[in-house]
């Protein structure tokens, strides 16, 4: 699988998986926003998260909004993910001098420690809220779930993102595994074949629910910049050049706008 969110589940064990890839959404980012290789790793992680976490939004126009404040030197992270499956969001930091070229970057020196705050919305509504500082403490205490969630992303020093993909287990209810079941077994890496992985995390009969394309979108525009500007007052917008550019800090691109 590539570019796309898979959701299967396992009869027998009351168990569903969810699978997703961004790769390319991830690549499409970490250029707009000029990333190093660090910030670029950790971005392809949070854009996984939220495409997992994605697979929640069910209402035309929703979108899953993942935020973490880090008080490691990248700042912060956002990720979206909409309800159609388009992703985007950037890091604070885009280039971090002290860790790129030195090979897999270090989250607890990188993040440091985190908040994540995961947020459901419509225009003009809050579907729901949580707060938790990790994305498996975001299931279980939050959504009060028996599940786990794992992400990993592999970039070069040249920024090429070779894999950027999630996997996230979830016991229902009624599942016949212990409450203590590890769901998540140890895995070397998330890049084999969807049925591959799903024999290596133990659910070999789990059948495919659904598949959801995935893909970088921004929302940004010229008569959204444009629009932005025309709520400057007169004495503002007069001390402005005539063109100014405006770049959008969700996915890096910059819109050239005529002010008068």
């Amino acid at each position: 699988m590539r570019n796309e969110r898979e959701e299967w589940y396992d009869e027998e064990q009351k168990v569903c998986i969810t699978i997703a890839d961004v790769t390319d959404a991830a690549q499409r980012l970490a250029a707009g926003h000029l990333c190093g290789p660090v910030s670029a790793h950790f971005l392809s992680e949070a854009l996984a998260a939220a495409a997992l976490l994605g697979a929640e939004t069910s209402e035309e126009d929703e979108t899953l909004i993942l935020q973490m404040k880090c008080t490691g030197p990248i700042g912060g992270i956002v990720a979206e993910c909409t309800s159609a499956g388009t992703l985007r969001g950037y890091t604070e930091k885009k280039v971090l001098e002290d860790f790129d070229g030195l090979g897999k970057p270090d989250p607890r020196k990188v993040l440091g420690e985190r908040q994540i705050q995961v947020t459901r919305s419509v225009p003009g509504r809050i579907i729901s809220q949580g707060l938790a500082t990790t994305l498996g403490g975001y299931l279980t205490q939050s959504l009060q779930r028996n599940a786990e969630i794992r992400v990993e992303a592999a970039v070069s020093d040249e920024v090429e993102i070779l894999e950027a993909r999630g996997v996230m287990v979830e016991a229902l209810p009624d599942s016949p595994l212990p409450k203590d079941a590890k769901l998540l077994k140890p895995l070397k890496g998330l890049d084999a074949s969807s049925r591959n992985l799903l024999k290596k995390l133990g659910y070999p009969n789990a059948k495919l629910k659904k598949t959801t394309p995935l893909s970088f979108a921004c929302r940004c525009s010229a008569e959204r910049a444009a629009a932005m500007l025309a709520a400057l007052d007169g004495k503002e917008r007069a001390e402005l050049p005539e063109t100014v550019d405006i770049t959008c800090h969700m996915c890096g691109k910059t819109w050239s706008v005529k002010t008068r």
